[in-house]
């Protein structure tokens, strides 16, 4: 895995991260590890199919008559 050193951090700041892994019951280094995930996880995640919905209602949309044919599919043949 990775690796990353950080120099040069206050000391507050140091001591704030202690503080608040022992109230979470971490080590520091992973609460570092966790505040580093939280920052780069995107905070909302693009769902295509909504988007893709969401597109087709901008421009009024279109309505499918789409029935199921009810005979039983072949299986395909790699002859």
């Amino acid at each position: 895995m990775p690796a990353v050193t950080v120099r040069n951090i206050s000391e507050e700041t140091h001591r704030a991260l202690r503080v608040r892994a022992a109230l979470k019951g971490h080590s520091t280094e992973a609460e570092i590890r966790a505040i580093l995930n939280e920052a780069v996880a995107p905070r909302t995640r693009v769902l295509v199919g909504s988007a893709l919905a969401e597109f087709g209602r901008q421009f009024g949309g279109i309505e499918l008559d789409i029935t199921r044919d009810p005979r039983p599919t072949e299986p395909a043949s790699f002859e």
